[in-house]
């Protein structure tokens, strides 16, 4: 793949088809498509950690899967969710559930 999951799943829900016209084989008439269908389909895959960020691999996928659904159900947008818990994620802190990473969460943006 030529660009990240991450960043092909941020472009798809931003729908930023410019970007996702710009990759190998997809014109402007293929991403405005993929958009269309696949917006509210890529949440989970925009939080994919990227190999190369190695804090992040210590935890768990389905605390940060956990984590992401809490902050929906709490009435944060999917792109700020996203964001919280990558700020979480930089700290470098090992999290074993999603309540100590929502508390952290919460904690950090005081």
């Amino acid at each position: 793949m030529v660009r990240p999951v991450r960043d092909v799943a941020n472009a798809i829900e931003e729908k930023d088809e410019k970007f996702l016209a710009s990759l190998p084989g997809i014109g402007p008439a293929m991403s405005e498509r993929i958009v269309a269908k696949l917006r509210r389909k890529v949440p989970k895959f925009a939080l994919l950690i990227s190999r190369d960020f190695s804090p992040a691999s210590d935890v768990r996928t389905d605390v940060v899967s956990e984590t992401f659904e809490a902050l929906l159900s709490l009435g944060h947008s999917e792109s700020d969710a996203r964001r919280l818990i990558d700020l979480a994620l930089k700290s470098q802190t090992k999290f074993k559930d999603s309540a100590e990473m929502i508390q952290t969460i919460y904690h950090n943006s005081r």
